[in-house]
């Protein structure tokens, strides 16, 4: 999601819902702005001295590169994303497709996100990553659109047997829209283990969280954080 503070989101009626049921970090901050450099440290562990959101062609394969390589399923879904990652119109946003900037192509999973109603039904792959267009994610639109949006696809998740089974869905803003970069983050999984965490958290602990629960080497700074572990549960065997 986008560019709104922790109360912001909050003000969502169905954000605040999830809030009450699941987990929340009440302590989370984004690590720069503007979106580009959020997106990059969730994805690989650093921003690369990127301060715009700009194309670069990044030195990196980030944690598409690590999934693929550990025989991992994944899905990228982009809302918008008609025509490839580099030509799509609005309301898909490039710099909001991180793995576009990784060695300069578009992966094969990272498809359209008319793909994922389908996919929550039969096969869902083992990591998922959801970019909504730039109405729903609430950059462009009210908070009370992205939350509808949210209301419209997060039950879609809850009812997979992946989330069911033990999964966790992670919703995350890329950056508020404050001098703290206070943003808000859910843990949403079947059995929650606190509803709140005042732990002081951000992008690379979501990472570290991700690859933690995955088996994955901890990218750049995801390696010098800690991992969300009040508010996430380990998958087991």
């Amino acid at each position: 999601m986008e560019n709104h503070t922790y109360g912001q989101a909050l003000t969502g009626s169905y954000t605040a819902a999830l809030a009450r049921k699941y987990s929340v970090a009440t302590d989370y901050h984004a690590v720069g702005s503007p979106s580009l450099p959020n997106y990059l440290a969730l994805t690989s562990g650093s921003t690369w001295g990127v301060a715009d959101d700009g194309y670069h062609l990044l030195p990196a394969g980030g944690i598409g590169r690590q999934l693929t390589s550990a025989g991992i399923l994944w899905r990228a879904y982009m809302e918008g994303m008609t025509n490839g990652c580099f030509n799509s119109p609005y309301p898909y946003a490039l710099k909001h497709n991180p793995f576009a900037y990784y060695g300069g192509a578009c992966p094969s999973q990272v498809v359209n996100f008319s793909h994922f109603a389908a996919d929550m039904r039969t096969e869902v792959p083992h990591f998922v990553w959801i970019t909504p267009g730039q109405c729903h994610d609430g950059h462009d639109c009210s908070t009370a659109t992205a939350d509808q949006w949210l209301s419209q696809t997060v039950p879609l998740i809850l009812a997979s047997d992946a989330w069911k089974n033990n999964g966790l869905l992670l919703i995350t803003w890329d950056e508020g829209n404050g001098s703290d970069n206070h943003v808000l983050t859910l843990a949403v999984q079947p059995h929650p283990v606190n509803h709140a965490s005042a732990r002081s958290y951000n992008h690379y602990s979501l990472l570290a969280t991700i690859e933690d629960r995955l088996g994955l080497a901890r990218l750049g700074k995801a390696a010098d954080t800690s991992a969300m572990t009040d508010l996430v549960t380990n998958p087991g065997p």
